[in-house]
């Protein structure tokens, strides 16, 4: 069953820089706290917090720093209050770039998201100008090192639960949902004693684009480095085949 290994590259390279930085506490923090704006402080009976919760361990992140940022977000009537703000546009080369935020200051994000994409040589669009490009999926990533499963037993596990899709990939195995299915599949591998890297709901793109230039590569990186700096930023999505 085909698979989504360039996106899974980007992704990982993505989130190892974070954790190294510190960064990616700061964006569990924060889906974490609006998770439980929206739904409550009971995991139990909020899907998305459990979740962000599992995310959170995949990541390495202590649970009494999960289970204090679930208390500050219930008990604090007068915290922060986060927004999701979108933003979409290219990159060198006619790259597409969908940069999803939480910010408690829209205008201090549009700057930063902007000088980003001015920076690297390329340009903020209007909403959807990109979107169209990418399919939003379900995708969990199962390291085969830690992972005792054989890929047929897996497979078999993954599209009992409701996955679309199953990839045997180099180095991990790798399953596709259907967005409302993604925490129905999560929590019954996660019953089963799955070990996963990780697993979020996504944006996997239809098709791949290619720098060649030296200086669009440099500036392609340029933009993805000032948006990775960006603590405002949660995910940022390309289709560049790098």
């Amino acid at each position: 069953m085909s698979g989504h290994s360039k996106f899974a590259n980007i992704k990982h390279k993505k989130e190892k820089n974070d954790a190294a930085k510190g960064k990616i506490f700061t964006i569990i923090g924060r889906e974490i706290a609006v998770a439980v704006k929206e739904g409550g402080a009971d995991p139990a009976n909020n899907s998305r917090l459990r979740d962000v919760i599992a995310k959170a361990k995949a990541n390495n992140m202590p649970n009494d720093t999960i289970d204090r940022g679930i208390k500050r977000a219930a008990g604090d009537d007068g915290s922060v209050n986060y927004e999701n703000v979108t933003y979409e546009g290219y990159g060198p080369g006619g790259i597409a770039i969908i940069v999803e935020t939480l910010t408690d200051n829209r205008n201090r994000t549009a700057s930063n998201v902007r000088n980003a994409f001015t920076k690297g040589g390329g340009s903020v669009g209007t909403m959807g100008c990109v979107s169209f490009m990418f399919d939003k999926k379900g995708l969990i990533i199962v390291d085969k090192e830690e992972c005792d499963m054989d890929a047929d037993d897996l497979m078999m596990v993954a599209l009992d639960a409701g996955a679309e899709d199953f990839a045997d990939e180099e180095d991990s195995f790798e399953i596709t949902t259907a967005p409302e299915d993604f925490s129905t599949v999560r929590e019954n591998l996660e019953k089963e004693g799955i070990p996963m890297a990780s697993a979020e709901v996504t944006m996997i793109p239809q098709t791949w684009g290619t720098l060649s230039g030296e200086e669009d590569i440099k500036k392609m990186n340029r933009i993805l480095d000032l948006l990775d700096d960006d603590d405002d930023v949660q995910n940022v999505y390309h289709n560049w085949d790098e």
